[in-house]
């Protein structure tokens, strides 16, 4: 069952790698690691934002009844 749409998938992917990358990239780091406990929240959003593009399920979209690709014809 998937219920996220190739454009919401490619767009999750970029700005899960952005957020996971922000603490670690050191020009960016730096901005970031005076907000302490933050940082691990940005990591811990990218990498459930990377999760649901690789398995094309978002919970709370089946929470919200909202689904972004093209029902399966059958």
């Amino acid at each position: 069952m998937t219920n996220v749409g190739a454009l919401d998938r490619t767009l999750r992917f970029i700005l899960g790698a952005v957020l996971v990358a922000a603490v670690f990239v050191p020009p960016v780091a730096d901005m970031v690691a005076p907000w302490g406990a933050w940082k691990y929240a940005l990591t811990a959003g990218g990498l459930v934002m990377l999760g649901t593009a690789a398995f094309r399920f978002c919970p709370a979209y089946t929470l919200l009844g909202i689904r972004t690709c093209p029902l399966a014809k059958s």
